[in-house]
């Protein structure tokens, strides 16, 4: 292939005599050239002086485009010092001329141009501060440095904001620069003096690339973009910028560093600083609230420099005029900083890759992202054309006939041509981004106070403003525009009246506002969802008012999507905490994971798309992830001080419901830990432990970290008297230990949980192992009366213990579901092998076909006791999802009511309870049937009654 540059396409000569002139040293290139440069030269004044001046170099670049780029680059970096500011103008000349000759015969594309003059950039910047910094190492002005520190500047990295940080820089452009040193490569008492020489380097640096000579310049810089610009130095040290952005840092700094770049100077310093930032930049929740904060700047912009009126093509500022360049641009990063944090795959600099991402994450359309990729690479290239004339910072269209002439002439169109192309593009571009952003029209303009519609109680909506959701004129001025939106699908609410006073707690709820609010303007359907969970649930819209960050999760894609499973949640929550690196940051982390898919469950089951047995599986899929993914991090974290675990390392077994992988929306978990030391006696760490007291206190840090309420909140409540001895055992058991103790000293009841026990997480091998034993054991010979006695005695001591707080109390009490459960264990406990193994052994339904097995019940109590506990784990499932942890005494609520009457397939709340309450008694008598005649079962003591319920 050819190096050579190729001519797609020329411009003509406004000035063909000019074009002429300028060229007449060059007759002897080829007819193309000749008419690429005749076209350049006649057009713009300032390419015919680059031209004239640098004709025994043309020839050269022309043959090889590329490798002149490159040796001008190399001859920049051979430049002595005191040669350099002539060495970078000569160079600025070069790279001004061929990459206008690349642009305007199409042989670079448009990303080729812009990403040749950024490298330059890049260059000169790192260049010229280097030299400054050598000169303050040769004066010994940098405390405790040397000249091996210069590779590094001495700690100061140049960050390239804007169009340089993403490689697309425009033609005669400026440089957006933030000047950034690492304070800790200095000792605390020659902070301030070297602060200070690093702010003089940094001027002289500017001034070496700004300053005008005989010679030219080589850019403007723009040093203003830094924190607090008017009352902060040059350079300013990166923990007091940090400091800035945490505490102070708006929308539009935010905005700005999504394109910045470390670009010179002391690169892995800078991109280490980038990293802090990530906080700032990409919150973790869908940032909606940042949709009025760019719509606000863009009015600002118009107001400011008078771009604010219809499109003219006529000096119509291609940059900030409506439909521009810059609509373009806040359309993309408003989009990246709303979904940002929560897709790393959107944080991209370049405008062009940003929007393919969005397109691809299915936040913007596929046509709208091609549409606006398209119009924004003509927009630019009519920008450069427009500065290629006189090398100005300009961005307007000329207004005078000629200057229109020149730019048609560049672009080899007429000038009508021109100017009803950009007008179709312009108003295109405005078209698609001025919805986006203010899609009720002005937001100046105050929406009229709604009218209350019948069924509202007027007083209620009175007092909304007192809330403190609505106490910031921010939120309660985009309340204001959400009011009419939400008051009518309230009205339309199957009670009106129980709805508004649902929403109304969940708004008295609520902390703060402007997230949620901004969240429903842009998603009004959001808002169906809303007055759906806060008429059904009122738990999960108490949850809401203090989480209301989850509906982030109904805008991801997958939202509605088949459950994934088990293994695949493991693997989401693994590769999320691997982007972590701080232990209370990945805490809490899996609480905002948990919590979106555990409200992703309760939103499912509300709607209908799953039933209560789903629901509990998903429910027990989660927990497991949690656990799984906790685990080796809380490891990790106790090792650094203790090091790692002795032996063969710990199992975490789930049981009760948990090794049912069968749980409510409140449902607690029942955990043993078990460890296996081997022959270690101690752990191998700074602060090592003996083994006993080491996994001891991991045991409890693993607790801490699932119990613990955080700024993310809490992720479950944890039960662990199911262990060996219970309460006044050691809360983690080694595997010796638990083998003796199952072997010679448990209790009956005891073996009876074994049968719902079920490794989570932990050492594969061992995990093996305990499964091996429990199998064992269980599969043992036993006494069927012995067994059968203490099932009996449990349920009396469970029946004195626990009284049913009503008839919506499904789980306790005679007939209810932790009796059938007993039964179930008392038939799995004493069937064969062959009904013991399986993954669903661990639930009711199999224990009870074991009882049938081997006789305890018949085929027809089974079939009756299996449906009556499917029925109570509806209502069960369905009550804990409306009350919570609150007492089940009542349905609380038209909503509530029918929401149960859906996942139980009754019709009428009276049958329904009639229907539970002629179960219950059936249950309890089918029960007592089948333990008659087993002998009494005298108590052997206190032992940890507590354990057996």
């Amino acid at each position: 292939m050819s190096k050579m540059l190729q001519v797609f396409r020329s411009p003509r000569p406004y000035d063909p005599s000019i074009g002429a002139e300028a060229v007449q040293g060059l007759a002897h290139v080829s007819p193309e050239w000749r008419a690429l440069l005749t076209g350049t030269a006649g057009s713009s004044p300032y390419l015919k002086a680059l031209i004239e001046s640098e004709q025994g170099w043309i020839e050269e670049a022309l043959n090889d485009p590329v490798a002149a780029r490159e040796a001008v680059f190399q001859a920049c970096r051979a430049c002595p010092p005191d040669q350099l500011r002539s060495g970078l103008r000569q160079a600025k000349r070069r790279i001004a001329l061929l990459s206008a000759l690349c642009d305007l015969s199409g042989h670079w594309s448009l990303m080729e141009v812009t990403g040749t003059l950024t490298r330059f950039g890049d260059l000169a910047v790192d260049l010229a501060l280097k030299a400054e910094i050598a000169v303050l190492l040769r004066r010994n002005k940098l405390p405790g440095m040397s000249e091996d520190d210069l590779e590094t500047a001495g700690g100061l990295c140049v960050f390239a904001m804007g169009k340089m940080g993403a490689f697309e820089l425009n033609y005669s452009s400026d440089i957006d620069l933030i000047c950034l040193f690492d304070e800790t490569r200095f000792d605390r008492e020659d902070f301030a003096e070297a602060r200070q020489a690093l702010v003089r380097a940094t001027r002289n640096m500017s001034a070496t690339l700004n300053d005008r000579t005989a010679e030219g310049y080589v850019f403007r810089t723009d040093l203003r973009l830094r924190p607090d610009p008017a009352v902060t130095p040059v350079a300013l040290a990166m923990v007091a910028a940090e400091r800035y952005y945490e505490s102070l840092g708006r929308t539009w700094e935010r905005a700005a560093y999504i394109k910045a770049r470390a670009a010179a100077g002391d690169i892995a310093a800078g991109e280490q600083f980038l990293k802090t930032l990530t906080p700032f930049v990409w919150r973790r929740h869908l940032d909606f609230a940042a949709i009025e904060d760019a719509h606000n700047m863009r009015l600002r912009i118009r107001e400011n420099k008078g771009t604010g009126g219809p499109i003219s093509v006529l000096g119509h500022d291609m940059k900030l005029g409506r439909g521009g360049i810059r609509e373009i641009e806040f359309f993309t990063q408003t989009r990246q900083l709303i979904a940002g944090g929560r897709d790393p795959a959107l944080r991209l600099r370049g405008t062009i890759e940003g929007l393919a991402a969005l397109s691809a994450a299915e936040w913007i359309p596929q046509e709208v992202a091609e549409t606006l990729s398209r119009r924004y690479c003509q927009h630019r290239e009519v920008e450069h054309r427009i500065q290629m004339i006189h090398d100005a910072q300009t961005h307007r269209m000329p207004s005078t006939e000629e200057g229109l002439a020149r730019v048609a002439c560049l672009m080899d169109e007429t000038p009508e041509l021109l100017v009803a192309t950009l007008r179709d593009r312009l108003e295109e571009v405005h078209r698609l981004t001025e919805d986006f952003f203010a899609p009720s029209g002005s937001a100046a303009a105050k929406p009229a106070t709604p009218a209350v519609p019948d069924g509202l109680d007027a007083a209620v909506i009175a007092r909304w403003p007192t809330y403190p959701a609505l106490r910031s004129d921010r939120g309660a001025r985009i309340f204001e525009r959400l009011q009419p939106e939400l008051l009518g699908r309230l009205s339309r609410a199957a009670n009106p009246g129980e709805a508004l006073l649902a929403l109304d707690g969940f708004l008295a709820g609520m902390p703060a506002g402007v997230q949620l609010f901004s969240l429903f303007e842009a998603n009004p359907q959001l808002i169906d969802l809303l007055v759906d969970i806060v008429g059904t649930s009122p738990a999960l819209a108490e949850y809401l008012s203090r989480n209301a960050s989850v509906f982030d999760a109904v805008l991801d894609g997958g939202f509605f999507a088949p459950w994934p499973g088990r293994a695949a949640l493991i693997d989401d929550l693994n590769k999320a905490l691997q982007a972590e690196d701080d232990y209370e940051r990945q805490l809490d982390l899996t609480r905002s994971w948990h919590r979106e898919w555990h409200f992703r469950i309760g939103v499912h089951h509300l709607r209908g798309l799953i039933d209560a047995s789903d629901a509990g599986q998903h429910y027990g899929d989660l927990a497991d992830a949690v656990i799984t993914g906790l685990l080796p991090r809380v490891a990790a974290q106790f090792a650094a001080k203790h090091g790692p675990m002795p032996g063969r390392g710990c199992v975490i077994l789930g049981m009760g419901s948990l090794g049912a992988a069968q749980l409510t929306a409140t449902s607690d978990l029942d955990l043993v830990v078990i460890y296996d030391p081997e022959a270690a006696e101690t752990s191998d760490g700074k602060r090592p432990l003996a083994v006993r007291p080491y996994y001891a206190r991991l045991t409890q840090a693993i607790v801490t970290a699932l119990t613990a309420p955080m700024a993310q909140g809490r992720l479950y409540e944890v039960d662990m008297r199911l262990r060996p001895s219970g309460s006044q055992g050691p809360v983690a058991t080694s595997w010796a230990s638990f083998t003796q103790y199952q072997q010679k000293d448990a209790w009956v009841w005891e073996h009876l949980a074994l049968t719902r026990a079920r490794p989570i997480a932990g050492d594969e091998a061992l995990a093996a192992d305990v499964t091996a034993f429990c199998d064992g054991l269980l599969q043992r010979p036993r006494d069927r009366a012995e067994v059968l006695a203490e099932v009996a005695q449990m349920r009396r001591r469970l029946a004195a213990a626990k009284i049913p707080e009503s008839c919506w109390d499904a789980k306790t009490g005679p007939g209810r579901m932790l009796d059938i459960e007993l039964l179930a264990q008392a038939g799995m406990l004493l069937a064969d092998k062959a009904h013991q193994s399986g993954a669903a052994r661990h639930r009711a339904p199999a224990g009870l076909a074991a009882g049938v097995a081997i006789g305890i019940l018949d085929d027809a109590d089974a079939q009756t006791l299996q449906q009556a506990y499917a029925l109570f784990w509806s209502v069960q499932s369905a009550m804990r999802l409306i009350s919570g942890r609150a007492p089940a005494t009542e349905v609380r609520g038209e909503g509530g009511a029918a929401f149960l009457l859906r996942s139980t397939g009754f019709d009428r709340i009276g049958r329904l309870q009639q229907a539970l309450e002629e179960a219950y008694q059936t249950c309890a008598n089918r029960i007592d049937a089948c333990l008659a005649g087993a002998p009494g079962h005298a108590d052997k003591g206190d032992r940890d009654d507590d354990r057996s319920g």
